[in-house]
C-alpha cells in the first residue's frame, strides 16, 4: 500500500504531468484559420473585459457586460476549429472523462487562495481592490453574479485553454496562453485579479496539455471561481 506522498506524487503526474495519448492533427489551412480567429477575438475580448471590470458596482450595465464578454470567448471558440472535451488517466491505467481529477484541482486550488486571502486582509493596499471586485456581488445580486461567473468561466476555458491553445501549437502552449490570459486580466488593473489568472491559467493549462481538452479545464475554473465568489467575502470578514 503507498504512503500519502506516494499518492499525491501519483495524482499529480496523472493529473498535470503525463499527456493522455491522442492524435488531434489538423490541416495547416485548419491552423491558420484558427490563428486569425484567436487574434481577432483576443482583442475584441480584451477590450470587453477592460469595460466591464471598470462598471461601477450596483450598475445593471455590468451584467450585460460581462455576458458581452462570454458571447465574444465562446464565439471565437467555435469559430476557430473543433474544440475536445478530453480524456484522463485512471488509477487502473485506463481513461475516462477528467471530472474526478479536476474536481480535486478546482478544490486545492480554492483552498490555497482562500489561505492566501487571510494574508491579503491583513494589507489595506492589497485588500482594497479585492473588496472593490467582491461588491459586485454584495451590491447586486448574489445569484445573478453566480450564473454569470459560471458563465464566463465556461466561455474563458472555451477560449483560452480551447481556440486559443489550439492555435498556439505544440510547442510552449501552456506558458503562452497563461501569459496571455494574465495579461489580458491585467486590463482590470488589479494586480492580485493577475496573479490569480496566473495560477488558474498554469493549472488548467497543465490539464489541457494532459487530457487533450476543455472538460477538465471548465471544471477546475468553475469549482475555483465559485467558491472564491461565496467563501472569500466570509474569510475576508473573518480576517479583519
Amino acid at each position: 500500500m503507498r504512503g500519502p506522498v506516494r499518492e499525491l506524487q501519483s495524482f499529480f503526474r496523472a493529473a498535470l504531468v503525463t499527456p493522455v495519448p491522442r492524435d488531434h492533427t489538423e490541416s495547416d489551412a485548419a491552423f491558420r484559420r484558427r490563428r486569425i480567429v484567436a487574434v481577432v477575438t483576443l482583442g475584441v475580448g480584451a477590450l470587453v473585459l477592460a469595460w466591464a471590470l471598470r462598471i461601477e458596482p450596483g450598475d445593471p450595465l455590468f451584467y450585460g457586460a460581462t455576458l458581452a464578454l462570454a458571447v465574444v470567448w465562446t464565439l471565437g471558440a467555435v469559430a476557430s476549429g473543433r474544440l475536445h472535451l478530453g480524456r484522463a488517466h485512471t488509477r487502473g491505467g485506463g481513461q475516462s472523462r477528467a471530472v474526478v481529477q479536476a474536481v480535486l484541482l478546482g478544490l486545492l486550488l480554492l483552498a490555497v487562495f482562500l489561505l492566501g486571502a487571510l494574508v491579503v486582509a491583513q494589507v489595506p493596499v492589497l485588500r482594497g481592490p479585492v473588496d472593490g471586485l467582491l461588491a459586485h456581488a454584495a451590491v447586486g445580486s448574489l445569484p445573478v453574479v453566480a450564473l454569470i461567473t459560471a458563465i464566463n468561466g465556461v466561455a474563458e476555458e472555451l477560449y483560452f485553454r480551447g481556440g486559443l491553445y489550439a492555435a498556439v501549437g505544440r510547442r510552449h502552449a501552456v506558458a503562452i496562453t497563461t501569459l496571455v490570459y494574465a495579461l489580458v486580466t491585467a486590463a482590470a488593473g488589479i494586480p492580485l485579479l493577475v496573479l490569480a489568472a496566473a495560477c488558474v491559467g498554469l493549472v488548467t493549462g497543465l490539464q489541457r496539455r494532459v487530457t487533450g481538452g476543455i472538460l477538465g479545464p471548465i471544471v477546475t475554473h468553475l469549482i475555483w471561481s465559485l467558491g472564491m465568489l461565496f467563501l472569500l467575502p466570509s474569510v475576508l470578514g473573518w480576517a479583519a
